[in-house]
């Protein structure tokens, strides 16, 4: 059974392809340990796609940070890049493309998506989130 308080992880991450992978284990221990385990393959999808753009349209650090609060999972990557992201196509429209298709899966899975720029620890960038409702 999910938790009602809520609770808040971050995980910082070099610029380096394999924190995908380490941020996706994360999610999931992360997600097991407080009971949302349904939410768990949405959430390692979305997460994977916010981190890997991250990792790969920037030089700097980043971060994943994972929210629970009233029934809601945020999961957000910080990146040093202040530039908004591309906006999503429609995934429908974008067949067996092998890039480009991140933000139109997460707008596609997620309840809500945006993003907003974010100073962090004295970093300029900008934070692309996503929420997930338990019901």
């Amino acid at each position: 059974m999910p938790e009602t308080a809520p609770w808040e992880y971050t995980l910082y991450i070099p610029n380096d392809p394999r924190a995908v992978t380490v941020a996706r284990r994360t999610l999931r221990l992360i997600l097991t340990m407080h009971g949302l385990i349904r939410l768990t393959d949405t959430a390692e999808l979305l997460a994977a796609e916010l981190v890997s753009n991250a990792v790969r349209h920037t030089k700097g650090p980043a971060a994943l940070r994972v929210r629970w609060s009233a029934g809601v999972l945020r999961i957000g990557a910080w990146d040093a890049d202040p530039g908004p992201p591309e906006p999503p196509g429609e995934l429908s429209a974008m067949g067996e493309v092998e890039e480009g298709r991140g933000l139109a899966l997460v707008k596609a899975c997620a309840d809500l998506w945006g993003w907003q720029p974010l100073a962090r620890h004295g970093n300029r960038g900008k934070f692309v989130w996503c929420e997930l409702a338990a019901a």
